[in-house]
This record gives structure tokens, sequence and C-alpha cells, in this order.
């Protein structure tokens, strides 16, 4: 589970904030077009989007970006990352990435059932913020008997206060690329992406 395949696409995205055309000084027309700052919902990708005319977005609405699907997305302008974010889409991101954790808790609770070891000396469970080597022992250890059924089955069995903020702490580094490795968000592949859209 050492990042997401590089071929996949969202199909579905979170709106983080909608970006108006820009005025300018000398000309009080704005120019442009009104885009918003989305994450996707399967690998986290960052993307600027183009709403249909008319259309109004709001925060932490979920949309569709698959091509021909009934939307209020006419097309994905191109995939962004964190520096490229409004400080309104950066201030709502861990909002929006808590929501998604929170709906696909199945999938972030079979990490921990499922989490390998990288090398014989690290664990991809250490690669959460907060779990050192005494904690994935003890993870290991319950796993083992029984797997875990929800995040806070996991926090009964285990001395992990809080699995959902940790999973969300770790998207967010990920987003950040303060990370060697990726284990939920879609990696960056900078000089391609910068070339062409999504």
């Amino acid at each position: 589970m050492e990042g997401p395949p590089d071929k996949m696409f969202e199909t579905h995205a979170y709106v983080l904030a909608v970006i108006p055309p820009k005025a300018y000084l000398r000309d009080s027309r704005p120019r442009g077009e009104t885009t918003a700052q989305c994450v996707g919902e399967s690998y986290f990708t960052l993307l600027e989007v183009v709403p249909q005319h008319g259309a109004t977005l709001h925060p932490q609405e979920r949309l569709s970006i698959e091509k021909n699907a009934k939307s209020k997305i006419d097309h994905v302008k191109r995939r962004i990352f964190y520096e490229d974010l409004a400080p309104e889409s950066a201030a709502e991101l861990p909002f929006v990435i808590e929501i998604i954790v929170t709906k696909h808790e199945r999938k972030f609770v079979q990490f921990f059932n499922e989490a390998p070891p990288i090398t014989t000396r690290q664990h991809s469970l250490q690669l959460l913020p907060g779990i050192g080597q005494t904690l994935m022992w003890a993870i290991l250890e319950e796993r083992k008997r029984e797997p875990f059924k929800s995040f806070e089955d996991i926090a009964s069995r285990t001395k992990l206060q809080n699995p959902k903020k940790v999973i969300s702490a770790r998207i967010m580094d990920e987003l950040r690329e303060e990370v060697k490795r990726w284990l939920f968000v879609r990696p960056p592949r900078r000089d391609e992406e910068r070339e062409r859209p999504r």
C-alpha cells in the first residue's frame, strides 16, 4: 500500500474554495474564468476545475469530475500542488481530509490491518505520526489476535488515541511533500504534470 498506482484518476472531488476571475488595477473588469480548487476523494489529488456556467459551488461539496458525467464541473483544468492553493483552500483542506477519512473509514482501518514492513528495520505503520517502535508492536500484536474493525476499535485496543487524526495528519504531510514515501496520496510527478492537464 505504498502509494496508489500512477495511472489512477479521481472520479469525485471535494471543493476547497472557489476562485473568482482576477480584477486588475488598470482594468476593473475581471479577466479569466472562475475556477475551483478541489481535493480528490480516492487519492487526494489537488485539482483546479472549471465549473459549468452559472453553477454555484460550496466548500466541502462533493462533485463528480468524470468525463461526460452530469456534474456542476465543466472540466478539470489541471493538477495543482500544495503551494498552488489559495489561502482559503489551504485553510479548508484539513477539514475536507477529515471528512474523506471519516467517510472511507474501512479503507484506512484496512491499512492498520494489512500495513507491511518497509525494511527489516522499519515498518510502514511507523510512517504515521506518533507511532514509534512500542506502539507499532502493540498494533501488530493486536491485529494478529483479531483484525481491527473501526477507528474506535483501534483506539480501545491500543494506545493510539485518535487514529482518524493520525491518518489525516499523515495525508497533510504527504500533500505538503514533507515525506519520502507516499502511503495515501497520489505521488507528485511534477515535470510531466506541469506540461499536461490531469
